[in-house]
C-alpha cells in the first residue's frame, strides 16, 4: 500500500519502435492529460532499436519537455517485451503505467485508471478496448479467441489481455521479470505474485492508427499458443517442477506396467509367444519414458532449490510487514553501503502532501 506520508508517484513507460511520426504527438497528448494529475509523474521513453528517426525525436522531446522525461535507447531491436522491461527497470515511483507509442491508447485514461487502482487498493488495472478500432478478421477475432483461451488456462479472466494501457503497483511489478514475448501475459504473471482479486479491468478509449505501421499480424496467434504453454507451466509448477514431470512419468509408467503385466500373463499363464508382439515394445518404451520423466523431475527439483538458495529470489511476495525488529537486526548484522543517487525530476504537484485519493 502506498505510504500515507506522501502522495504516490507515477512513471509512464512508453516503448517505441519505428514510431518517429508519433513521438511528438504522444508526448503532447501525455502532457495535456497529466496536467490534471494530483500526483508527481515522469515519463520513460524507450527506443527499441528503431531504424527511423524515433531516437532523435525522443531526445528532442526530452529537451523540449524537461528532465522528468527519461530516454532509454536499446542497442538493437529486442522486441516489445524487452523494451517494456527496460522501461520498467528505469521507472521510479509507486505506480507504473505502460502505454503504446502508436497513439491508439488515449493518455486521458491514465488518471482515471490510477485513481481507481489507488482507491480500490488494486495491484493491476488493465485497459479493456471494448470499442476496438482495428480490423475485425485479422485483429479482433484472433484477439477474442486468444483472450478466452488465456483466461481459461491461467484462471485470470479478462476481456483484453493485449491492451498495452495498464496501471501497476510498482512494488509488485518489480517482482515480475518479462522474457521472450511474455508482455501479453503480464496479468497471468501478476497472479503468481498477488491475489487475482487485486487484478481488474476498466473500459478505455481506443483510437485508430493515424501514422506509422502496425507491427502485428495473424502470425502472432501461433506464438501466443506456444507462450501460453510456458505460462501455464511456470504458473502451476514454478516451485515444484517434480510434480509436473513426475505426474506424466507415473501415468506412462502405470500404462506400461499394465501392458507388461498383461503380456507376462499371456506368456507364463497361457504359454503363448509374445516376442513378436508390438505391444511388448510399446510397454517397454512407456516404462523407460516413465523413468526418464521421473528423473527429469528430480533433476528439475534440485535445480529449482539450487536457484532459490543461491539467489535472493524468494518463492513468495510479502505485501506488508508491521514488525521491524527483523529489519533492524539485519541492518546491524551486515555491512551498510551508502549509495548516492541524483534526485530524479518529477512533473506535477509536490509529493509532500497526501493526495492518495483526490
Amino acid at each position: 500500500m502506498t505510504n500515507s506520508s506522501r502522495s504516490p508517484r507515477i512513471s509512464v513507460v512508453i516503448p517505441f519502435y519505428n514510431e518517429g511520426e508519433n513521438v511528438d504527438k504522444v508526448m503532447e497528448e501525455l502532457h495535456r492529460a497529466m496536467e490534471s494529475s494530483p500526483w508527481p509523474w515522469r515519463a520513460v521513453l524507450v527506443d527499441d532499436g528503431s531504424d527511423d528517426d524515433t531516437l532523435p525525436r525522443i531526445e528532442l522531446a526530452r529537451s523540449r519537455f524537461g528532465d522528468h522525461v527519461t530516454a532509454v535507447a536499446l542497442q538493437k531491436n529486442f522486441g516489445q517485451t524487452a523494451a517494456t522491461q527496460a522501461g520498467i527497470d528505469a521507472a521510479l515511483g509507486d505506480l507504473i503505467v505502460t502505454l503504446d507509442g502508436d497513439r491508439q491508447n488515449d493518455p486521458e485514461d491514465i488518471i482515471p485508471l490510477a485513481r481507481r487502482l489507488v482507491r480500490e487498493e488494486l495491484d493491476l488495472l488493465v485497459g479493456w478496448r471494448k470499442s476496438r478500432r482495428d480490423g475485425f478478421i485479422l485483429r479482433r477475432i484472433p484477439s477474442i479467441l486468444a483472450n478466452r483461451l488465456i483466461g481459461h488456462v491461467t484462471g485470470v479472466r479478462l476481456h483484453d489481455y493485449g491492451c498495452s494501457l495498464k496501471v501497476y503497483r510498482a512494488s509488485v511489478l518489480k517482482t515480475v521479470r518479462l522474457y521472450g514475448e511474455m508482455h501479453r501475459f503480464i496479468p497471468a504473471w501478476f497472479a503468481a505474485s498477488t491475489s487475482p482479486k487485486r487484478i481488474s479491468e476498466e473500459v478505455v478509449n481506443h483510437r485508430p492508427r493515424v501514422a506509422g505501421k502496425s507491427k502485428y499480424g495473424i502470425s502472432r496467434t501461433f506464438r501466443v499458443l506456444l507462450d501460453l504453454l510456458s505460462v501455464h507451466f511456470f504458473m502451476r509448477y514454478w516451485t515444484r517442477p517434480a510434480h509436473f514431470f513426475g505426474s506424466i512419468g507415473l501415468v506412462l509408467g502405470g500404462v506400461g506396467s499394465l501392458i507388461l503385466t498383461y503380456l507376462a500373463w499371456v506368456k507364463f499363464g497361457l504359454g503363448q509367444d509374445i516376442g513378436n508382439r508390438p505391444l511388448l515394445l510399446v510397454g517397454v518404451v512407456l516404462v523407460i519414458a516413465s523413468l526418464q520423466f521421473i528423473t527429469t523431475g528430480v533433476v528439475a527439483e534440485l535445480l529449482t532449490r539450487t536457484y532459490f538458495e543461491s539467489s535472493r529470489v524468494k518463492p513468495y511476495v510479502v505485501r506488508t510487514a508491521t514488525d521491524t525488529a527483523t529489519d533492524t537486526a539485519t541492518d546491524t548484522a551486515t555491512d551498510t553501503v551508502t549509495v548516492t543517487e541524483t534526485v530524479p525530476e518529477w512533473a506535477g504537484p509536490s509529493e509532500t502532501h497526501d493526495a492518495r485519493l483526490p
